[in-house]
């Protein structure tokens, strides 16, 4: 069976873990193609044990599924050896994870810079999490970034540190006023994490091909979201990537004829983490019910995430722009108990309406929200599997949400857990 991409169609944050995990069992390869140990997947299994993953594909709770991570991924060793141990601890398999060799490595430097740079940017800041994932893309995109491979030779990895040391230790120390970077430490710091990883460095483009070519499953899994996209989102409230359906091919190194499914997931209101325009946020009770009983806090951060109301402008713009096949919608049951729910339908901009997404910034930061609104439930839907169990205003909530986005809603979320879910449609055959 061809490739299977599953995105997020706000600023992420929207389940796409859970979604994950929900077709691990049913896909040969879980691979994550972009980002870096900046995003965060909560998944919690039917015995109730909770999972935060960061650079682990969320397909590591898969039993047989072949986890990657891809060449459009930005490695934090450290991180992802923590993240590897603190697995194996729990009984999981980590054996079965390959890391594309051409992978970038985020160095100490790429960290110090994200922190200083961000502090000095001071009410202009982005509002990245320091933890050095732009740098680290900036220097890959500059020709001078270290990769995985580079760790299997020592005199290369000496070679590009030092050479991207003379550049950097002179930014940190003379603009910043910060302490220089080590050479000799790092370089013995990494070729440890070397004699670790090493096991799982491989040619993951050519593994990937061979499983395509078999008729395995493979599901590329994107970090983070659609409006957060380097090239399609609220740039430069953006992360340093293309977490998006295109961005899948160059992050995995697969051709977009093997896709034949994007599946998209989004809240059934929105959240977004740091700074940048949210039209539909909200500052009252209502966007603190959200954020108390939506338990909406980062995963990788613990930040209070900002919460709005379903915005429908962006989650068509997502659609369309994904080539969306399949919409998950999640967290529906954060929604029960409000008199009720408003679907933000369109904008106003200079007093005049609109429908699309604004051409630009300015216009965007100055978006209104043209709220339509629905009679909220009371019921308890979490123990709903069918359509038919939801009640009445749940059901006419979730088809004109359909409407809007102009899109097939094909399973619903009523609750965190995996098996949580009301399927309309199932997602695979």
């Amino acid at each position: 069976m061809p490739a299977i991409v599953l995105i997020g169609a706000q600023w992420g944050d929207e389940g796409k873990g859970k979604v994950t995990d929900l077709l691990g069992e049913r896909v040969d390869y879980v691979v994550r193609y972009s980002g870096g140990n900046n995003a965060g997947h909560t998944v919690i299994t039917p015995d109730g044990q909770k999972y935060a993953l960061h650079l682990m594909p969320s397909g590591a709770l898969s039993p047989d599924a072949m986890i990657v991570i891809g060449n459009g991924v930005v490695v934090d060793p450290k991180v992802l050896l923590a993240e590897i141990d603190g697995l194996a601890e729990r009984g999981v398999d980590v054996s079965r994870l390959r890391i594309s060799g051409d992978a970038h490595l985020i160095m100490p430097h790429h960290r110090a810079l994200d922190r200083v740079i961000e502090r000095y940017l001071g009410s202009s800041r982005i509002g990245t999490t320091g933890r050095g994932i732009g740098p680290a893309y900036g220097d890959k995109v500059a020709r001078i970034g270290i990769r995985l491979q580079d760790l299997l030779d020592p005199g290369i990895l000496r070679k590009k540190l030092e050479l991207a040391l003379r550049e950097k230790n002179q930014i940190l120390f003379k603009v910043y006023n910060r302490k220089a970077i080590d050479l000799e430490a790092t370089v013995e710091e990494y070729l440890e994490y070397a004699e670790r990883l090493k096991p799982y460095i491989a040619e993951t483009r050519a593994m990937l091909w061979d499983a395509l070519d078999r008729g395995e499953t493979v599901l590329l899994e994107g970090a983070q979201a659609t409006m957060l996209d380097m090239d399609h989102g609220t740039y430069p409230f953006v992360t340093s990537s293309n977490p998006t359906a295109g961005g899948a091919c160059v992050g995995a190194g697969i051709p977009p004829t093997a896709i034949n499914k994007v599946i998209a997931v989004s809240k059934a209101y929105t959240t977004r983490v740091g700074a940048g325009p949210f039209p539909t946020e909200l500052f009252d009770a209502s966007g603190e019910h959200l954020r108390k009983i939506g338990a909406e806090y980062g995963t990788t951060t613990g930040r209070e995430r900002r919460c709005g109301w379903f915005d429908a402008v962006v989650a068509r713009y997502a659609c369309r722009l994904n080539g969306v096949t399949d919409l998950v919608i999640t967290k529906l049951d954060v929604l029960t108990g409000l008199p009720k729910v408003p679907i933000c339908v369109g904008y106003e901009i200079n007093g005049v309406r609109v429908d699309d997404m604004p051409m630009s910034q300015t216009d965007f930061h100055h978006a209104k929200p043209v709220y339509e609104e629905l009679d909220g439930w009371w019921e308890d839907i979490t123990k709903a599997r069918t359509a038919e169990d939801l009640p009445e205003n749940a059901r006419r909530y979730i088809a004109r949400v359909e409407e809007l986005c102009n899109t097939k809603i094909s399973v619903v979320g009523v609750g965190p857990g995996r098996d949580e879910n009301v399927v309309l449609h199932p997602l695979l055959p």
